[in-house]
């Protein structure tokens, strides 16, 4: 119970305790007075008028008691911090009103209607109050989560700006990186044909004292190599060959991740190739973990290793080089001490690549191989178009696809897919980049090179992607 009630309901049976006692019995016997003067008698002044008068101040009271309450109802949250002082102030009106028992019960009816209603209506103004409270709370939480995705918005507006400003200043890095690189392609250009043609005088010389030797002693062996050079070999004995001599080859890459352990591997079949001094493993970039799709740029790795294995020798690769003549073929070079580890077989490159018109082509490092004719395209020099509409499978059911080896007919190297239609015609091995192997490489930031090898792919004709 309210405490304030249970003081007014106390004072209630206190002032009804006092109205029903029968003074006048217990009053006691005063002693006899003298007569009271003239004066004092003639005084027209009675108990009955006080009583009235004390009445009226009561009365007064109490409306000023009404006024004071009307005006705490007005304002909820003043009447709830005076409410204390509002009822002391009624308990001293009712102890002076203690004489008039009815008045003062109506007036304590009154007063309990009134403390009810005033205490509804600060109930109420609470039960406001507090929805206020719970509103006003909701409306900080939403600007505050408004505040935080602005700040978001504001900070993915300025990652963009900045991603913006990247690929402007990457651009044109690859501009000037284009520029250059036609450059240096025009000049290894020159030292290629300057190469080749002091190889071919060269041949021409072995030819001629291959001639001479052949006019002098037409029986010996060179002349039998000489007439092998220009008999083309059965292409059954050219994939023979190549299973003996192919190297399996595995690509290993990673990166940090924030989840799984980031490392790619891929598995291939390749051979050793030279052009002159220096041997190559060459393999197709499809063959490696690498991703030169025109949606996939380039990724900083961390680690890269190429191993090369032929049972009991393992040697690893300490560099890849891609090709000026097309980023897509990949060269690692192999030293001789690796070869000799090895023990397979090196091959040449083409000289005259166009002396028959079919060469072999060996798909996915030995899983099949045929001939096929080839044809040259005037519109895309260094490359040759395979006919695959007669295409003559010997081993296996396949069509010619990316990455697939292809031989000339005198078993020389002549180059490798690019799709399945064209063979790029491998006859030098200028780099266009360089990617050292190793546990980290992270400072030769791969990412650009790689992406700077997709841009030159994505230049090419429609037809060579």
């Amino acid at each position: 119970m309210n405490k304030t009630l249970l003081l007014i309901i106390v004072d209630f049976l206190f002032l009804n305790l006092i109205a029903l006692t029968r003074w006048e019995k217990a009053e006691p016997v005063h002693p006899s007075r003298p007569p009271v003067p003239q004066i004092a008698a003639n005084d027209t002044s009675s108990p009955d008028q006080d009583l009235v008068e004390v009445m009226k101040q009561s009365l007064a009271d109490e409306q000023a008691t009404r006024a004071q309450i009307t005006q705490q109802l007005q304002s909820a949250q003043t009447a709830i911090q005076q409410r204390d002082q509002n009822l002391s102030q009624l308990q001293s009106d009712k102890t002076q009103l203690a004489s008039t028992l009815g008045e003062t019960q109506q007036k304590a009816q009154t007063l309990a209607r009134q403390y009810a209603a005033a205490s509804q209506d600060a109930t109420m103004t609470k039960e406001q109050l507090d929805a206020l409270q719970k509103e006003l709370e909701a409306r900080r939480a939403e600007a505050e989560r408004q505040k935080r995705d602005l700040a978001a918005l504001t900070k993915s507006q300025a990652e963009a700006r900045q991603k913006i400003e990247d690929l402007n200043v990457a651009v044109k890095v690859a501009e000037q990186e284009k520029q250059l690189l036609r450059e240096t392609a025009d000049s290894l250009k020159t030292q290629v044909e300057a190469e080749r043609e002091e190889r071919e005088k060269v041949q021409a010389t072995t030819t001629q004292l291959a001639q001479g030797v052949g006019q002098l002693a037409q029986n010996s062996g060179e002349l039998t190599q000489e007439i092998r050079a220009n008999t083309p070999i059965n292409a059954n004995t050219l994939f023979d060959a190549f299973l003996a001599n192919r190297v399996p080859t595995t690509f290993t890459i990673s990166r940090p991740v924030l989840f799984g352990s980031g490392e790619s591997s891929n598995e291939a079949h390749t051979l050793l190739v030279q052009d002159g001094a220096q041997v190559y493993a060459l393999v197709h970039v499809s063959d490696t973990p690498f991703d030169f799709g025109p949606q996939r740029p380039g990724i900083d790795w961390k680690k890269i290793a190429v191993t090369f294995s032929k049972p009991p020798h393992e040697t690893s690769a300490r560099s890849l080089d891609f090709l000026a003549l097309d980023p897509r073929i990949i060269a690692m070079p192999v030293d001789q001490a690796q070869v000799t580890a090895l023990g397979v077989k090196v091959y040449q490159t083409a000289l005259d690549p166009f002396k028959f018109p079919n060469a072999v082509l060996i798909n996915h490092g030995g899983k099949g191989y045929g001939e096929v004719p080839f044809k040259l395209d005037p519109s895309t020099p260094g490359y040759v178009k395979m006919d695959s509409h007669f295409f003559k499978r010997l081993a296996g059911a396949f069509s010619p696809s990316t990455g697939d080896l292809v031989l000339s007919e005198t078993g020389e190297f002549l180059g490798i897919m690019v799709n399945d239609s064209y063979c790029a015609i491998v006859n030098n091995f200028l780099p266009a980049k360089t990617i050292t192997t190793g546990e980290n490489v992270n400072a030769q930031q791969t990412g650009q090179i790689l992406n700077a090898l997709i841009a030159r792919v994505g230049s090419l004709p429609y037809r060579l992607q």
